[in-house]
């Protein structure tokens, strides 16, 4: 086996479950593969994902790695802190948003050169 390297992204302004489905297409591609995913998908948390996977790869780069040989063996989101909000609504009455948060962790593991 080879060495691993992670890359985190926090708080994140999506829910973990819209991250989730995202991370879910890219699990256990290579970091080409991924790139090329990731680029093309239509969800609005592919961007943010794609900068993470960017960096698990320069840190990969840091570490002596090939980049040839990374492979994404974990992505997952994570929920982080919710932010509570109200909406005031009709006869006095309030509502409560929650402007939710996500933690993303990509790791990377590869052949030393």
């Amino acid at each position: 086996m080879g060495e691993k390297v992670v890359a985190k992204a926090k708080y994140l302004r999506t829910s973990s479950q819209k991250a989730g489905l995202v991370l879910a297409l890219i699990q256990g591609k290579s970091v080409v593969e991924a790139r090329r995913i990731l680029r093309f998908s239509p969800k609005r948390v592919a961007k943010s994902v794609l900068k993470t996977l960017e960096s698990a790869a320069a840190n990969a780069k840091q570490k002596g790695l090939k980049e040839g040989s990374l492979k994404i063996v974990r992505a997952v989101a994570d929920p982080g802190p919710t932010f509570k909000r109200t909406r005031f609504v009709s006869r006095g009455r309030v509502h409560r948003i929650l402007k939710r948060t996500t933690h993303v962790t990509i790791e990377l593991e590869g052949q030393e050169k």
